[in-house]
């Protein structure tokens, strides 16, 4: 009966790979949610993936909503339902959105606009350019991780 001799690879080969693979999935483990908290009071600039968070949102979707209505309140509330179901799928997507923003904010204990804050554990406020806040982010994490 032939032995069998256990399959060695040529450790080269395997070293080449697995530093390829760590080499392509080093950006998915180094990757940062951006979330900016803002108003319309307090104008942001955004380059780059950062999900802008308005708190102001919500109302100014209440206001189209309730514009030009007539002030007979069943008329009214009719014509407000009649808004809702005409937007459709859309207008319950800006509306739903617009409200999980400021549940964000208030649930990651945002006390000033604008809001800088990288991966819900780092913030900077009161910078309102992003690029600049993500900057001063990660000069901090380099020195103190």
């Amino acid at each position: 009966m032939p032995t069998q001799r256990p399959c060695r690879l040529p450790l080269r080969p395997l070293l080449c790979t697995a530093a390829l693979c760590a080499a392509l999935l080093a950006p998915l483990t180094q990757a940062t949610e951006i979330l900016v908290v803002t108003d319309s009071q307090h104008p942001v600039h955004i380059d780059g993936n950062a999900r802008l968070i308005e708190l102001g949102q919500p109302a100014r979707i209440e206001a189209e909503l309730g514009a030009h209505v007539p002030a007979d309140p069943s008329r009214g509330a009719a014509q407000v339902q009649q808004r809702l179901n005409s937007g459709g799928v859309e207008l319950q997507q800006r509306l739903s959105a617009a409200y999980q923003g400021v549940v964000d904010a208030w649930s990651l204990g945002v006390t000033t606009i604008p809001a800088v804050i990288v991966d819900h554990r780092y913030v900077v406020y009161g910078e309102p350019d992003v690029a600049k806040a993500v900057a001063l982010i990660e000069a901090r994490r380099r020195t103190q991780p």
